[in-house]
């Protein structure tokens, strides 16, 4: 290894190389390209930076002048861009690198300067870069190394045109190294064609992917799963801890609501800025944040030091994205927890995403209030101020204070103060109970009115009610039951309301036309009668929107005469009724029709009858067997047809056209096509007329006007 990059290891307490380190820097892989699956969190950004040390620094060991870029890498994410590029600057620091990064929402000017300025390393995103190249701003001319982090993302987030872009224009003797956590037939593709002779590296075990990892799933009812995110969050007081949901508008009601409960959260999400973002997981690695609310964008390759625990408040949409999710904790040997919040309706979701990606997950319910308030007391009896020695002026402080209060007042007030800094913790209902719901506070001393439409006419409280609230002085708290019966509809009123409502009416209680309301002594009773005693529904059922209301009905107002009456004659009257008749005589049975032909051919439904078919009549022979000259000429029309002017028009004579003056020949027909002969406008013989305007219309092409010298 080289002596700079072992260095700065060394500064760094890497003491031995993770599996996928030591297997890339391997001296038999020098120099080769390679295809390289690792587990998330294995340490796949300091091995591709040791294995492209000996291609960037050679045997010098250090950097020379920084001009055109050595060696480029990219990310599929601003946020691992950012963080690569940090990694390889303690990494190479010691060998005199200077890196740039080119990620998307930076100042693309100061980038280009960076890069004018001369640089070691670039690491950027693909869109970013591509749009550089494109641009001359960066060279590709000097390049040894491309690496490709999370490639198998870069493809899912549609990057390829973009990558087979950067690859074309890279020296073709350079190395490509492909790093990714897992290898689809995709990633195999682009390495056949951009990859010479790829050595295959894998450090996956057998075992479960991540074996550091503690997976639970929480089974909560529907309505509490944030309530259940915040006890989680309450009960472990991770350092650090990422709540993943699937839209920017969850993020956003989650962090609003984390923040109102105390809880020191920034969020991250597709809709900030990239200084936005690069602000909130700076406040995570700084402490001063503990909570960060994200979408799927900080998924791949974000890693924070101290992030313990990953909540799924939403689940993801397939495995390998939960792999990515949970991969933010127990990261380099370090343990951690991912919990999946799952409501009763997602519960074989989440059966079938534990199952594709092969880890086992411990069934069972969020911690309870009591069960945190615990976890506090036991929290505070182990911190270990207890062990440190009080200063003076702490002891003269303690003595005081035990002077005053006695110890047990002393221990509940730090106790009560200790449990005030942090969220006081959710009540969380049975999985298996539901909401109950919530009674019906009693009406108390009411009146009843009657409305006189019921069923016949098709009233509805829906439409009831609505009228009342109009029409009279009354709340929506006022109206108690509605009760619809077949020629009237009883409701229920407020005591301290009726009064004023039935004031509020016109004279005569009239609520509105054909609706009148009268007052009920008691309560009225009520019922339906039997079927066969009930009114028929008026025709049509009720009313269509806007057709007015069911109980005003439309009078027919067109003029209608008298209706004739039945004329009987002798013969009716004489003719006995069908019981005096006697029974009918048998019908005689009739012989079985023959199949129509097409003279017996029915028309079509509402059309005129087919006439019969004619069999077509020999043409007529002139003597000598040649047949007889048939007359071709067109029948004359009947009549005018209907809608068509009748008469001749006078312009048009019927008979040929007129000969010209003082010749035999009838006038020549007009030829269109003829472009050679001009029509000539109706005028004055042997003068032409003006031709139009120079505006070409619909119809021909008039002369222009020609301007005056």
């Amino acid at each position: 290894m080289i002596q700079s990059l072992s260095d700065a290891l060394a500064e760094r307490g890497y003491d031995i190389l993770t599996p996928v380190q030591e297997a890339v820097t391997a001296p038999e892989l020098a120099g080769a390209d390679l295809l390289v699956s690792a587990q998330t969190g294995s340490g796949k950004t300091v091995a591709f930076g040791l294995a492209i040390g000996p291609t960037l620094l050679g045997e010098a060991g250090v950097f020379g002048p920084a001009e055109a870029p050595l060696g480029l890498i990219i990310a599929p994410t601003r946020e691992l861009a950012l963080q690569v590029t940090r990694e390889l600057g303690w990494l190479y620091a010691k060998a005199g690198a200077r890196i740039a990064s080119c990620v998307g929402g930076m100042d693309m000017r100061d980038e280009r300067r960076a890069l004018e300025r001369g640089a070691h390393i670039v690491v950027g995103t693909p869109g970013r870069l591509s749009d550089h190249i494109r641009r001359g701003s960066l060279e590709m001319g000097s390049l040894r190394a491309v690496v490709l982090d999370e490639a198998d993302e870069m493809l899912d987030l549609g990057f390829r045109e973009d990558l087979e872009f950067m690859l074309g224009e890279a020296p073709e003797e350079r190395r490509t190294l492909l790093f990714s956590a897992t290898v689809p037939p995709m990633i195999v593709t682009l390495a056949k064609h951009y990859q010479r002779d790829a050595v295959r590296v894998t450090t996956l075990s057998d075992r479960s992917p991540h074996a550091d990892i503690a997976y639970q799933a929480l089974r909560v009812a529907p309505q509490d799963a944030e309530n259940a995110i915040i006890n989680v969050l309450r009960f472990h007081e991770a350092q650090n801890a990422i709540v993943f949901a699937n839209t920017r508008a969850t993020v956003n009601r989650l962090t609003a609501r984390f923040a109102n409960r105390g809880f020191s959260v920034v969020c991250l999400s597709g809709e900030l800025s990239q200084a936005e973002r690069s602000h909130a997981l700076q406040a995570m690695r700084d402490g001063r944040a503990r909570v960060c609310v994200a979408t799927d964008v900080a998924a791949r390759g974000i890693d924070l030091p101290n992030l313990e625990l990953v909540v799924h408040a939403e689940l993801p949409s397939n495995s390998e994205t939960l792999l990515h999710r949970s991969g933010r904790t127990g990261r380099a040997g370090r343990k951690g927890i991912s919990a999946l919040i799952v409501p009763p309706k997602v519960g074989k979701k989440a059966e079938r995403l534990l199952k594709g990606a092969k880890v086992e997950a411990e069934w069972t319910v969020p911690p309870g209030a009591e069960e945190i308030l615990r976890r506090d007391e036991e929290r505070l009896l182990a911190d270990p101020v207890w062990g440190e020695t009080p200063s003076e002026a702490e002891a003269e402080f303690a003595a005081r204070l035990l002077a005053e209060q006695s110890p047990e007042a002393v221990a509940a007030a730090y106790l009560r103060l200790f449990r005030a800094r942090h969220s006081v913790p959710e009540e969380l209902s049975d999985v298996a109970s539901r909401p109950e719901p919530k009674p019906r506070p009693e009406f108390g001393a009411s009146v009843w009115v009657s409305l006189s439409v019921g069923r016949d006419k098709g009233a509805e409280p829906r439409w009831l009610l609505p009228l009342m609230l109009r029409a009279g002085a009354l709340e929506k708290a006022d109206v108690g039951a509605i009760r619809v019966q077949d020629t009237e509809t009883f409701v229920e009123i407020a005591e301290g309301a009726a009064e004023n409502f039935m004031a509020s009416l016109e004279q005569g209680g009239v609520l509105e036309k054909g609706v009148s309301v009268q007052s009920v002594e008691g309560v009225p009773e009520f019922g339906r009668p039997e079927r066969s005693e009930r009114p028929e529904r008026p025709a049509g059922g009720a009313p269509k929107r806007g057709g007015g209301k069911p109980w005003q009905e439309k009078k027919d107002t067109r003029p209608r005469g008298p209706k004739p009456e039945r004329r009987e004659t002798a013969e009716r009257a004489e003719k006995p009724a069908r019981a005096e008749r006697g029974p009918r005589p048998e019908r005689k049975a009739e012989a079985p029709r023959e199949k129509p032909g097409k003279a017996f051919e029915r028309a079509a439904p509402g059309g005129k009858p087919k006439k019969p078919y004619e069999p077509r009549k020999p043409k007529p022979v002139a003597e000598g067997g040649a047949p007889a000259p048939q007359d071709t000429r067109k029948p004359r029309s009947k009549g005018p047809k209907p809608g068509k002017p009748t008469g001749k028009p006078a312009a048009k004579p019927a008979g040929k056209p007129e000969a010209k003056a003082g010749t035999g020949k009838p006038k020549p027909k007009a030829n269109a096509s003829d472009t050679s002969k001009r029509f000539t406008p109706p005028g004055k013989p042997g003068k032409p007329a003006k031709p139009r305007g120079g505006v070409r219309g619909k119809g021909g092409s008039a002369v222009p006007k020609r301007r005056k010298p």
